[in-house]
């Protein structure tokens, strides 16, 4: 067969239906796959796969141009209309993530929720009570346990009688700098707990009465624990204020070697004491003169008031 030569691609301004047209003949060009493949791959046999199409076309009562058949051909092989997906890259990964939001938005807004529920649960539960401890420590060690323990080092150094005393609330107070200085609360609230008990301790001023109630016990007496040859004579008192009411004091067992804070309590004195208080009560259940002693304002122990107490060695029980 001789070579034909094609007339050239049209040159005319093409209008809407043209190219649509063309577009129509490349999408019928791509429905014929195999005639495409053994004739498009040479020029010369382009004028057998145009008379095709105008048969198809033809067949279809659709009349086409030489120059549109034509001009779909060459589309194909340019692929004018040739759909190439775009490069991957981050524009293409973020162009088909918004496409397909509605699969994977629902699951980012479930996770998000549950994210940021805990860390709300977290902080509610755990991060908040933790400043707010956290602020409150440094509150108590930066400002009111300072001035607590100053308050109470006030107190006990002008309410002391003696300089002895004066000492020992200054110790306390020392002690309790430390503890404030290394910031250890604990420390540092025993150490102002413990001047304040002191400095209260030496406001108080009350008489020691001895216990004369019906059926009450005035005083016992117990064999020491120690030793079994010593016997050691009590007399029970309470603590009693200038306006008739009983104080209540932190007392050391000298048995059992435990504090507790009591309204009664015995007082250790000498078996000549002992006895005399028991013979004046003996007569008609009264114990006539029923004062053991005092504590006067600005001193810790009392004064007992029997011939010889000023060498006589304090010692309590709160248990008999």
């Amino acid at each position: 067969m001789a070579e034909t030569t094609l007339p050239p691609p049209n040159t005319k301004p093409e209008t809407l239906d043209d190219i649509m047209l063309a577009m129509d003949v490349v999408d019928t060009l791509r429905h014929e796959r195999e005639m495409v493949a053994s004739d498009m791959n040479a020029v010369e046999r382009r004028e057998d796969l145009i008379a095709r199409l105008r048969r198809i076309y033809d067949a279809q009562g659709i009349s086409v141009p030489d120059d549109v058949l034509m001009d779909g051909v060459m589309a194909l092989e340019e692929e004018r209309f040739a759909y190439h997906p775009p490069k991957k890259g981050l524009m293409t990964t973020l162009a088909r993530a918004y496409i397909s939001r509605k699969k994977w938005l629902p699951l980012i807004y479930t996770v998000s929720f549950i994210i940021g529920s805990v860390l709300a649960v977290n902080y509610v539960g755990f991060v908040r009570p933790a400043q707010i401890e956290a602020k409150q420590e440094q509150n108590l060690i930066s400002k009111i346990l300072p001035e607590r323990l100053e308050t109470a080092r006030e107190r006990a150094v002008s309410l002391a009688a003696n300089d002895a005393l004066k000492a020992r609330a200054e110790n306390i107070f020392a002690d309790g700098q430390i503890a404030i200085a290394d910031k250890n609360i604990p420390a540092a609230k025993t150490k102002v707990e413990q001047l304040e008990s002191f400095a209260r301790e030496l406001g108080q001023s009350y008489n020691l009465r001895i216990v004369s109630r019906f059926n009450e016990a005035s005083g016992v007496y117990l064999d020491s624990k120690t030793n079994a040859d010593i016997r050691n004579f009590y007399l029970i008192v309470e603590a009693v204020a200038s306006d008739g009411s009983v104080i209540k004091l932190n007392i050391e067992d000298e048995e059992y070697k435990t504090r507790q804070t009591v309204s009664k309590f015995g007082v250790r004195v000498p078996k000549a004491v002992f006895d005399k208080v028991a013979a004046d009560k003996k007569d008609d259940q009264i114990i006539q003169n029923d004062i053991l002693g005092a504590k006067p304002r600005g001193v810790i122990d009392p004064v007992l008031s029997f011939d010889g107490a000023a060498n006589w060695p304090l010692g309590y029980i709160v248990e008999w």
